[in-house]
């Protein structure tokens, strides 16, 4: 009797010998990439929202007790806001642009369009560069305080300002790690759009936030 054999989906690299594509499971029978789905996405999606509901709740209680603080406080002094912070808040906004730009772009490459999309990883890159700039933006507005007297334990306000804009550049921090890992997979051709996807949700979080703070400093320092 005879029997059929059926060849096993076989692994295709777009993006020649740069390394800079993406690797896909392909059956056979075709080669549009576009309708391969990425099967991995829930972990990644319920990792990242878990953690952005702890990070809220850490906000929230430090909010609370901000308030509570300034409330119960007489000696609460004002300080003037370094204006390098608004800047700052420019920059980290521009990088949610610049990441959107950089998702658009492997979209396309990993639809195999690579004629219009042949460097995936550039906008990334920017954004990389812009969130170190903020960073260190967020570091010349600690050394200006500093300048002028404030340091953490000068008062409740300044201890305050610390902690909140501290906390959001740590977490800024791991947003960086969380992009150079995109790009270290995406250059190696293993990239799921899953990572891409949280990771990018984890950076619009931080703009997001860094947004409800500065409005909070604005209107309570």
């Amino acid at each position: 009797m005879a029997t059929t054999t059926h060849e096993p989906p076989r692994v295709e690299r777009i993006g020649g010998s740069s390394g800079s594509g993406w690797r896909n499971l392909v059956p056979p029978a075709t080669r549009n990439l576009r309708s391969v789905q990425d099967r991995s996405g829930e972990p990644a999606k319920t990792g990242v929202w878990v953690g952005l509901a702890a990070i809220t709740m850490s906000f929230a209680a430090f909010t609370s007790a901000m308030v509570v603080r300034q409330g119960t406080a007489p000696d609460w002094r004002h300080l003037a806001l370094p204006h390098i912070l608004y800047l700052n808040t420019a920059i980290l906004l521009a990088s949610s642009v610049t990441l959107e730009l950089s998702r658009r772009h492997i979209a396309t490459y990993m639809g195999g369009l690579r004629l219009s999309a042949q460097y995936p990883a550039r906008w990334l890159y920017i954004t990389l560069f812009l969130g170190v700039l903020f960073v260190a933006g967020q570091y010349a507005a600690w050394l200006q305080l500093r300048s002028q007297g404030w340091y953490v334990a000068t008062n409740p306000s300044s201890s305050f300002f610390y902690v909140f804009t501290w906390i959001h550049a740590m977490h800024v921090l791991g947003g960086l790690g969380g992009l150079v890992a995109v790009i270290s997979k995406l250059r190696r051709g293993v990239l799921r759009r899953s990572t891409l996807d949280a990771t990018s949700h984890y950076w619009h979080f931080m703009d997001a936030l860094w947004l409800y703070l500065l409005f909070l400093l604005i209107t309570k320092f």
